[in-house]
């Protein structure tokens, strides 16, 4: 049996960013996603002889906004250079990319890992173009090629090795897409390429200050698939040094069916990529007024909200956390309490009803079919005593589902779903179940007084829902108790 406590992981990634920019980095062709093999393509992102790239502005912009969010120094003074390989998909022969002057340096991501925040120390982030796409499945003889991606502009963040486990590394990868979501920089959208993820991991013995060899898992295309990859490599690399089995400088790939990685290539040592300054493209300057005026695009972020909701709102940690998950979902929750000023039933109904159906359906909160006043209606009838919840959550909610166009308290007068909260109409059905069920009520007197749920539940289903059950249980316990 493999000792791995004795041993360390060191894990650093490298996440590759598609930025939501309408146009690619340096031409006009569009970078929608989807679109037919190589039709978003022109002769600047194939490199046509003659043809002259253009920045695109607002690449820069939201390269300054994710830094100023991870708290990074942003460099004002910047240049592309040329990155030289070769690759199939990439129609230039280089990759034009930011070398010695990345956009954004140091920053940090910070992380929670049980209840304890931890912050990921970056070394860099920085813009530059995609690549095409290799397709392996198309032709049985052949690689097709789509080159509708190549110049899709990509901001790379890189930490430095400072994680320790593949729960860490989750942490941080959605961390980072949660963030750029919020931003409204990139879809975060892992399966179709639009985030993706290179893992770089080695282990050393505890207490060793000098880094293992490294391995280098490629393209990992969902958060889940992250963790499930470095874990298998964190295993592997123990159980081939307890066996004092050389560890390989590689780049491995991830199989997904499997829960294994597998070889791509052997790196016996750095590539030469022959960086030289792009000679088509002039030096940007960064001037402080954009820096100030990118600031001020910035919307309130995940740990800013949280505090606010628990600060300003009163909502406890859990709610709190939880309705910052995702941006769309704190958006209608703030679309919510600009209606109603009961901030728990707010959250109550957007992480109860709302989720169980976007979960039934598949579909996130951006989707949810009600607009938010809706749901604020729903919480002020109630509060009105008009309806109880269980009537609003279940009865009116899946009727407004299937006539949006209709009023919640329309609904209620259509489906007579009025909750009763006459004295003389409680009093009849409390009488009735009381009536019914003497045995019960010695029971009660003799001191068995949880019994009066049951009596509750009762006049409940007499009056088919409609019943005010706040004045229920104040009857019978007068009742009950004479």
């Amino acid at each position: 049996m493999l000792d791995t406590q004795k041993y360390e992981a060191v894990i650093g990634l490298e996440v590759h960013t598609q930025l939501l920019t309408k146009s690619k980095l340096f031409c006009g062709d569009s970078t929608e996603f989807g679109s037919l093999p190589n039709t978003n393509i022109s002769p600047v992102s194939l490199a046509h002889p003659g043809t002259l790239p253009k920045m695109n502005k607002k690449v820069i912009e939201y390269a300054i906004k994710l830094g100023i969010a991870l708290h990074c120094d942003i460099e004002q003074n910047n240049y592309f250079a040329r990155k030289n390989y070769f690759y199939p998909d990439l129609p230039k022969g280089y990759q034009v990319s930011q070398h010695t002057t990345p956009i954004c340096k140091n920053g940090f991501v910070s992380i929670n890992i049980n209840s304890e925040e931890k912050n990921i120390k970056l070394n860099r982030i920085h813009i530059e173009e995609d690549a095409g796409k290799s397709l392996h499945d198309i032709d049985e003889n052949y690689t097709c090629i789509d080159l509708n991606r190549a110049g899709v502009p990509l901001l790379e963040i890189v930490s430095e090795p400072a994680m320790h486990s593949a729960d860490e590394a989750f942490a941080y990868i959605t961390e980072i897409r949660k963030l750029v979501r919020y931003l409204g920089i990139c879809d975060g959208n892992m399966e179709e390429g639009s985030m993706r993820c290179d893992a770089n991991v080695s282990v050393r013995l505890k207490g060793e200050k000098k880094l293992g060899t490294k391995v280098e898992v490629k393209n990992l295309n969902s958060i889940r698939n992250v963790k499930k990859a470095i874990e298998y490599e964190i295993s592997r690399l123990i159980a081939l040094s307890e066996n004092n089995e050389e560890i390989i400088q590689q780049t491995r790939s991830f199989d997904a069916a499997t829960g294994t990685t597998f070889s791509l290539r052997t790196k016996e040592e750095a590539n030469d990529y022959r960086y030289f300054a792009e000679p088509d493209l002039t030096p940007f300057f960064i001037t402080n007024e954009m820096l100030e005026s990118v600031k001020q695009t910035i919307p309130a972020l995940p740990k800013e909200l949280e505090i606010k909701y628990q600060k300003e709102f009163g909502l406890s940690a859990y709610d709190a956390k939880v309705l910052c998950e995702d941006k769309s979902t704190s958006d209608f929750f703030e679309s919510i309490v600009q209606h109603t000023s009961n901030y728990k039933a707010a959250a109550n109904w957007l992480l109860g009803p709302v989720r169980s159906y976007l979960n039934e359906n598949n579909i996130e909160t951006a989707g949810f079919p009600l607009p938010a006043k809706i749901i604020a209606a729903l919480i002020g009838l109630i509060e009105e005593g008009k309806i109880n919840f269980g009537i609003a959550s279940t009865k009116i909610f899946n009727a407004l589902l299937q006539e949006p166009e209709k009023e919640p308290m329309q609904l209620v007068t259509e489906l007579n779903l009025l909750q009763e909260s006459n004295d003389d109409a409680l009093t009849l059905w409390v009488d009735e179940v009381i009536n019914k069920m003497p045995e019960k009520v010695n029971e009660y007197k003799k001191g068995k007084k949880t019994l009066i749920g049951l009596f509750a539940g009762e006049v409940k289903k007499l009056s088919k829902g409609k019943a005010d059950m706040q004045q229920v249980n104040k009857l019978l316990t007068e009742k009950l108790n004479q």
